[in-house]
């Protein structure tokens, strides 16, 4: 079963329009693996700080470039 933090962090997502591709490429990751570990099938270290900072960095360039 999926963390909770990975449905806070996909709800973000959506509200910010930030796909699942473009944190999967932020963060150098496969587009696959980032399924696996959202969907609580893998469970890497700092998974979850290193999504939510990489997510805070996209929502910042995009919010620059508006």
């Amino acid at each position: 079963m999926p963390a909770q933090w990975t449905a806070d962090l996909i709800g973000e997502m959506h509200l910010k329009g930030i796909t699942a591709k473009q944190l999967a490429a932020h963060v150098g990751w496969h587009e696959k693996y980032l399924s696996s570990v959202m969907n609580g099938h893998r469970e890497p270290k700092h998974a979850e700080q290193t999504l939510r900072n990489a997510l805070n960095e996209l929502i910042a360039l995009k919010e620059a470039a508006n």
